[in-house]
């Protein structure tokens, strides 16, 4: 690649450091107490609530938010962490638009829902700033259970299970802890570093030793673990990443969309990172919007994400494809990618438009794209792991594998959605039954 082709593809500082900055910052910026009072007065505390059913880990919404309308704001935190307790995180991350406020009677009445998330958030913020834990641990059991992936499912089943006495064990293939939450959330979604101060305060329950740099199959065995502990949680996530199974896959520029957010959430300096000209994102749910958003906010001229059937269903929510179009993507639907064309490196990619029923048409389309990033589906990687079913481990309800003492949640697991307040769910559940198994 000659001077010229640098300059004009791949390469960092496409923008000042300000401009980045400034693109990076919160997106959704903390409520004052006047605006959470306000906001929290439009609730109608309604007594079937049906925002409470559409939350994964069932929250008592309408009682936080009568909480912080009450002037009692550390009060609705623990409300809300007694169910879920990386509450700060969901309140930032997830989907509340297709979630509790979708499912919100003002949203019904008035198409404008009350904002539970930014409500969640202010509340579990104010406790946090105390850098003081609200919940005590149980009388120690004896019991010692190692849990395997510190993301959402594995913070919140080890933070469970030491609240009710066991010794855990945290494992994590990363020298971070935080997974996804650390790794594969957008930046602007989580700015100052929030994913590891919100570790920290988990970690101050005690009773949890960390052991990061450890990987399952590298450095442990299923087996050991299984001798070693009365039982084992998996929350491995999903480490493997779909190849597009195209000419052209291997050339050079084309990558996987959360190995590159993974960089830039480590990155230290954004203007150092590189960025293409010509981008284009291939999938359709919430890594292909969040890969397409920051590529655009570090100065990629055009950015297109291209899903294989209509945008109504992209697995990103309405609010992500707004929020990526408002930024300058462009969402190109029902195109099959078919090739990568370049001389070693990428230069453009072919699609042919298809049907929902992914049907060919016959037309073909070529875009120009000096780096292309694969968000297509991640796989579950390992060996020697409990039974699968649809690629991801087979559990029961409560989380419990076809392995004896064996529990599992989060993205690796059957009923994983790949969000975060799902993940936690499932984690504080499976430990739930462990904690019931080895004490009942």
């Amino acid at each position: 690649m000659d001077a010229r082709q640098l300059a004009e593809g791949i390469r960092p500082g496409r923008l000042d450091r300000a401009v980045i900055e400034a693109g990076f910052a919160d997106l959704h910026p903390p409520l004052s107490a006047h605006e959470a009072q306000v906001a929290a007065d439009r609730c109608y505390f309604c007594h079937d609530a049906p925002c409470i059913t559409a939350c994964p880990t069932g929250i008592d919404v309408p009682l936080f938010v009568r909480q912080i309308s009450t002037g009692q704001p550390e009060a609705a935190a623990r409300t809300i962490l007694e169910q879920n307790i990386l509450g700060g995180m969901c309140a930032r991350v997830c989907p509340t638009e297709t979630l509790c406020e979708q499912a919100c009677v003002r949203e019904a009445a008035e198409g404008r829902p009350v904002e539970i998330g930014r409500l969640q958030r202010h509340a579990t913020d104010r406790i946090m700033a105390r850098n003081a834990h609200p919940f005590d641990r149980a009388a120690p059991t004896g019991k010692r259970v190692a849990v395997v992936g510190a993301g959402p499912a594995g913070l919140a089943c080890a933070h469970r299970l030491a609240l009710n006495g066991h010794e855990v064990t945290l494992f994590d293939a990363r020298p971070k802890l935080g997974g996804l939450n650390e790794y594969g959330i957008a930046a602007y979604k989580s700015p100052e570093n929030f994913a590891a101060r919100e570790v920290d305060w988990l970690l101050g329950i005690g009773g949890i030793t960390l052991r990061p740099g450890m990987a399952l199959g590298r450095d442990l065995t299923l087996d050991d673990l299984r001798a070693g502990h009365d039982a084992v949680f998996l929350g491995l996530g999903l480490g493997g990443v779909n190849a597009l199974g195209v000419e052209g896959d291997h050339r050079e520029g084309v990558l996987d969309a959360v190995g590159f957010i993974a960089d830039l959430r480590q990155a230290e300096d954004l203007s150092r990172l590189s960025v293409g000209r010509d981008v284009v994102v291939i999938g359709g749910g919430m890594t292909a919007i969040d890969v397409a958003v920051q590529a655009k906010l570090l100065g990629a001229l055009n950015v297109t994400v291209v899903y294989r059937r209509s945008q109504a269903r992209m697995g990103a929510s309405r609010f992500e494809q707004d929020l990526a179009q408002s930024k300058g993507v462009r969402i190109l639907c029902n195109a099959v990618p078919v090739a990568v064309h370049g001389n070693g490196a990428v230069r453009e990619v072919e699609f042919e438009f298809a049907d929902d029923a992914l049907q060919p048409t016959g037309t073909r389309i070529r875009l120009a794209a000096d780096q292309v990033f694969r968000a297509i589906g991640q796989t579950l990687t390992g060996d020697a792991l409990p039974d699968l079913t649809g690629g991801r481990i087979a559990v029961d309800g409560q989380g419990r594998s076809s392995l004896p003492g064996v529990w599992a949640g989060g993205d690796c697991a059957s009923g994983g959605t790949d969000l975060t307040v799902t993940a936690v769910a499932q984690g504080r559940d499976a430990a739930d039954a462990i904690h019931t198994s080895l004490m009942g």
